[in-house]
């Protein structure tokens, strides 16, 4: 089975941690999700844009992505939490493809405030068949500190495999 992992990372890379676990587990192709403009690397002037931005579903422009979803059999999908929701880049990247047809197995990085990130991301992927959707937490400190338990984690991404 021919494999995608897509996703957007900020701040401590978690969600970037979990991306690359699963391509090692899946030999999929990874792909990193980038904004034309960064975030600001000061931690409170990014969260407050980013508030903003998802509270008005801002869809910032991203960089070209350069694998196309009708390559891949299924198309893993990784964003952080940003108040509650998916990342903004994420929202873009989810609209800018056609997912008639295609296996999404979405995941969300979070400090334990998951939001609606699995719903919403779901919903962005109409006409998509969703396997397997996955919510791994981190420490509630903003830290890197895995709190999902690793095995459960494993297992997950084992059966992204079959």
């Amino acid at each position: 089975m021919k494999t995608l992992i897509v996703y957007y990372t900020w701040h401590n890379g978690n969600t970037q941690r979990i991306a690359e676990m699963i391509q090692k587990g899946t030999a999929g192709d990874l792909c990193r999700i980038e904004t034309v403009i960064p975030y600001p690397e000061n931690y409170r002037k990014a969260s407050d844009q980013a508030k903003k931005e998802t509270e008005t579903g801002y869809e910032p422009e991203i960089q070209p992505v350069p694998y196309d979803i009708n390559d891949y059999d299924q198309i893993v999908i990784g964003t952080p939490t940003w108040w509650y929701t998916m990342a903004p880049a994420v929202r873009t990247y989810l609209h800018s493809q056609n997912w008639e047809g295609k296996t999404v197995i979405p995941f969300m990085t979070n400090a334990g405030w998951p939001g609606t990130v699995i719903q919403d991301m779901t919903e962005l992927c109409s006409g998509a068949v969703i396997r397997h959707p996955m919510e791994v937490k981190f420490d509630s400190d903003g830290g890197n500190i895995l709190e999902t338990d690793p095995e459960t984690l494993q297992k997950w991404i084992a059966e992204l495999s079959e």
